[in-house]
């Protein structure tokens, strides 16, 4: 059975070449992953058109979380983790018999307190603050990588 992997994120991708990016690497994945076990992916966005801030988001991400979900946080207070450890930590789900993944990428001002919480694990890609734009191509490119790097293909070098 394959982990199925959502991209739960505030705010909508406009055409351009973040999203260019985040298609490529999507596409990617999903053929390289597909072998492995892994994918594909959905991303879901959600708008907070009335403003209400982080916990009007987490109530729209948490909408848009499969049920039973393993929840993934990308979170600047995460943890930090190399490329072959991520790849480690995804088949690891796989191989528990976990069918959805959702990696919830927050608004500006990051992921409301009590989503934070419920999630199985945090993510970071390091101290610095990155747009959420940004970090969707980042995750995309990781989670390639990460399938990548469980196909034994020569695309990650250490």
């Amino acid at each position: 059975m394959a982990l199925k992997v959502h991209i739960c994120a505030v705010g909508r991708l406009r055409p351009g070449p973040e999203r260019d990016l985040l298609d490529d690497y999507l596409k990617r994945f999903d053929r390289t992953g597909r072998a492995m076990g892994l994918g594909p992916v959905a991303v879901h966005e959600v708008d907070d058109r009335k403003g209400g801030g982080m916990s009007a988001e987490a109530g729209l991400l948490a909408g848009v979380i499969p049920k039973g979900a393993v929840i993934c946080a990308l979170d600047e207070r995460g943890k930090l983790m190399s490329s072959p450890e991520f790849s480690n930590m995804l088949a690891g789900w796989r191989d528990d018999g976990r069918s959805d993944l959702a990696f919830v990428i927050g608004g500006a001002d990051g992921i409301a307190p009590a989503l934070r919480a419920r999630a199985d694990a945090k993510l970071s890609f390091g101290k610095m603050v990155w747009p959420h734009m940004l970090a969707r191509v980042m995750l995309s490119e990781q989670l390639y990588r990460a399938a990548s790097i469980l196909a034994g293909a020569p695309y990650h070098r250490v």
